[in-house]
């Protein structure tokens, strides 16, 4: 595997915002809840400055993040977004610990699979952990509007 592809193992931030939590138990539920999501989205609160594009992407790492917790983990899939001025923090939790993600690599876009590296290029920071019993995949997504004094962190992976 190609050292820049990969998912890193990373402990998930701890940010403070507005929680929104759904449960999955079925690939069903992922099109429910991504509804709910854009209807949050689009009323006025934390996210109110966000660009149309940071909405559109945000909704994206989630249908794919989510698609890959109920094809691959295992058990009770959870979506958490962490809600701030300056974006979102999407994880989502399986209990396959043993499974961690893994990008395509070298594979036929047609093959799919390519959700994690969509995703990657789309935050600002992307990781996995494992706590207890639950396998945590994230990624922090910025609301593509400069918040006033915030200092972009570096992204993982750039020189």
């Amino acid at each position: 595997m190609h050292p820049d592809t990969s998912w890193p193992s990373a402990p998930l931030p701890e940010i403070p915002g507005d929680v929104w939590r759904w449960q999955l138990p079925s690939v069903h539920d992922a099109s429910r809840v991504r509804m709910d999501l854009r209807a949050r989205l689009a009323h006025p609160s934390l996210t109110s400055s966000s660009t149309e594009d940071a909405r559109e992407g945000l909704l994206l790492a989630f249908e794919e993040l989510a698609s890959n917790a109920l094809r691959h983990g295992g058990g009770a899939v959870e979506a958490v977004i962490v809600a701030t001025a300056d974006g979102w923090l999407l994880s989502l939790s399986d209990e396959a610990v043993e499974r961690p993600p893994v990008p395509a690599v070298d594979r036929d876009p047609a093959l799919g699979g390519m959700g994690l590296p969509m995703v990657a290029q789309l935050s600002v920071d992307h990781g996995y952990d494992v706590v207890a019993d639950r396998k945590r995949v994230w990624a922090r997504l910025t609301s593509g509007v400069p918040v006033p004094g915030a200092v972009p962190g570096p992204r993982r992976g750039l020189a």
